[in-house]
């Protein structure tokens, strides 16, 4: 016999069940009308599953530590499928408030302030951490204290640089005997001993002259193969899409006129795209020029896998498709291989700007390793040793976004963690540190360069407020 049906309940609290039941329908029919994206990023969440399809897109605010991505060139939606938006987020002070977020058992602190738009990040062997300053045209050296958590020394390396970015140490190892910079128009190096915080030798030209303009990409990086007998240097394209001439186009009769006044005073044109959107190499002493890849728009840094010698690159794809085309990536970049730029994106996706031009490079387009959510600006890569982290972060990829300029609702603005696994990518992507968006039109700070400091630590700069910021593993949650 049913306990309940030998209770008398009283006649008045009948009503009251009858509203608790409506209240419950109504709240189940409000869950189960979420849409689909919204729906699996709750589902994601909760189980740690990784974003896949339209979910996986998103904004700034479904970022968070911990939450994971997986974009495929199926999920790609068609051109002009929404509008394309001129939407760059005002870099304001930081709030009072305002806290980084990172994921459990990790801390966020400030490194060092102060800097004048500190850019790519790269720390040599003794563990001094070498910072550019491109728009200053300078290389500054930060020494950590003892503990790893502030400077205790802040000296100027070299100065009266043309828009430095890539800084790499050689030969690769505990004692290299040179600095290479790459300036926007050459490659340069300075004599180099473990400790030296200045230099007052002059600069040797390596590189006399990269493909460079007053317009398009001007960041170089600069990189050396496993053994040292390559030296990669990354060249950006000099336009956004190599657009065809469109006579109805006030604006492209303008960029002529501009382009016939550039080869008059400078004797050639910004936006050549000789030698551009590749990746050239060299031997260390510059010799042996060629291309090495192609088709990368824009291969803002480059990094090298000690694990298996593979080339990678984090790079900037084309704007003007629409909010979420196409996606940023990050890859391993094969020796003659081609990547799509300008006629082709993440794989056979031909440009409609392009319509018909290139139909014998359709099945040549290598498909990129790691999509990233469109506009996202992905700046600086590395490879993570583990040696602080816990064991599962050792081969990982850390790169910092810069956020978007070119979408309706920002993206960017964080660091990411790529899972690697015995060199192999996943495809899939988390958050790793979010928080410096404060709403859709402000943010705080925009990741640039990422490192990993001696003691195993996570830096990472940010070139709104001149900000550097330290990661380390402690075993509790924090925010900063």
């Amino acid at each position: 016999m049913c306990i309940c049906s030998s209770v008398n309940m009283p006649k008045e609290v009948s009503p009251i069940i009858m509203a608790l039941a409506l209240v419950t329908v109504a709240v189940t029919t409000v869950f189960l009308s979420l849409d689909r994206a919204g729906a699996q990023s709750l589902s994601a969440l909760a189980a740690n599953a990784a974003l896949e399809g339209k979910a996986a897109y998103g904004d700034w605010r479904s970022d968070a530590p911990g939450i994971r991505r997986h974009i495929t060139p199926s999920d790609l939606p068609a051109p002009y499928a929404s509008p394309s938006r001129a939407n760059e987020a005002a870099v304001v002070k930081k709030p009072s408030n305002a806290r980084l977020k990172v994921p459990l058992g990790f801390e966020v602190k400030l490194f060092a302030s102060g800097l004048d738009g500190p850019r790519l990040i790269r720390v040599a062997p003794n563990g001094d951490i070498f910072v550019a300053e491109s728009v200053a045209g300078r290389i500054r050296v930060l020494r950590p204290a003892d503990g790893g958590d502030e400077v205790s020394r802040n000296e100027i390396f070299v100065s009266g640089l043309k828009l430095p970015f890539g800084i790499a140490f050689y030969p690769r190892g505990n004692n290299p005997q040179w600095v290479y910079v790459a300036n926007t128009d050459s490659v340069v190096r300075f004599p180099y001993r473990n400790g030296d915080l200045r230099t007052n030798e002059k600069a040797e030209i390596i590189v006399p002259t990269l493909p460079a303009g007053r317009r398009g990409h001007w960041t170089r990086d600069i990189a050396f193969s496993q053994d040292g007998s390559k030296m990669f240097v990354s060249v950006g394209s000099a336009s956004n899409a190599a657009e065809p001439f469109d006579v109805a186009s006030p604006r492209q009769w303008m960029a002529v006129l501009r382009r016939r006044i550039e080869q008059m005073v400078y004797g050639a044109a910004s936006d050549d795209e000789t030698e551009r959107a590749v990746v050239l190499v060299f031997d260390p002493e510059g010799k042996g020029r060629r291309i090495y890849a192609s088709g990368i728009r824009n291969c803002v840094a480059m990094a090298v896998n000690s694990a298996t010698g593979d080339l990678w690159c984090s790079t900037n794809e084309r704007d003007g498709l629409g909010d979420d085309l196409p996606p940023d990536y990050i890859t391993r970049v094969r020796e003659g291989g081609f990547y799509g730029w300008p006629w082709y994106y993440i794989g056979a996706h031909e440009d409609p700007r392009h319509k018909g031009a290139r139909p014998d490079l359709k099945d040549k387009v290598i498909v990129p390793d790691i999509l990233i959510q469109p506009h996202s600006a992905s700046l600086q890569m590395m490879f993570h040793t583990g040696r602080q982290f816990p064991t599962e972060y050792n081969g990982n990829i850390f790169a910092a976004e810069h956020g978007s300029w070119n979408r309706a609702k920002p993206t960017g603005y964080k660091i990411i963690r790529i899972a690697v696994k015995d060199g192999v990518p996943t495809g899939e992507y988390e958050d790793f540190v979010t928080g410096f968006a404060i709403d859709d039109a402000h943010v705080w700070g925009r990741p640039v360069g990422v490192a990993e400091a001696a003691d195993g630590s996570l830096l990472f700069s940010e070139d709104g407020n001149g900000t550097i910021w330290r990661v380390t593993s402690n075993g509790r949650t924090s925010v900063q």
